[in-house]
């Protein structure tokens, strides 16, 4: 048995980006994540940007994301090797193949207005 899954919770680093291949779309994100340790007893942060491609229909609403939105994201991780131009050299990236996308911020902020609302109602 194999499993390729990978699920990632982060803030995108800019717009979506939709560009056409061959009559086929698909949409770029650009997702970082944080972490942190510690060293000499100071914490150390770390962010990890990671490639996110998304097809189709999923796509589309992928191209609606801005910069700065909360989103969790599942796919599989995919390399792919292309020559690049500038260093005349065989590059691999590694990419997220995006297949569900679940936007956070909305329901926070959501939540944050219930909590304002209960309080005005239990003041009230």
């Amino acid at each position: 048995m194999y499993s390729n899954k990978v699920t990632l919770i982060g803030f995108l680093g800019n717009d979506a980006e939709v560009r056409t291949n061959n009559d086929r779309s698909l949409t770029t994100l650009s997702l970082a994540t944080k972490s942190s340790y510690k060293k000499d007893g100071k914490y150390i942060e770390h962010t990890e940007w990671h490639r996110c491609v998304v097809f189709g229909k999923l796509g589309e609403f992928a191209a609606t994301l801005k910069k700065g939105a909360h989103i969790q994201v599942e796919g599989e991780l995919r390399s792919r090797k292309y020559d690049s131009t500038k260093t005349n050299t065989e590059v691999t990236i590694w990419e997220i193949r995006v297949n569900s996308i679940l936007k956070l911020d909305r329901a926070a902020k959501a939540a944050a207005e219930d909590d304002d609302e209960s309080a005005e109602e239990e003041a009230g």
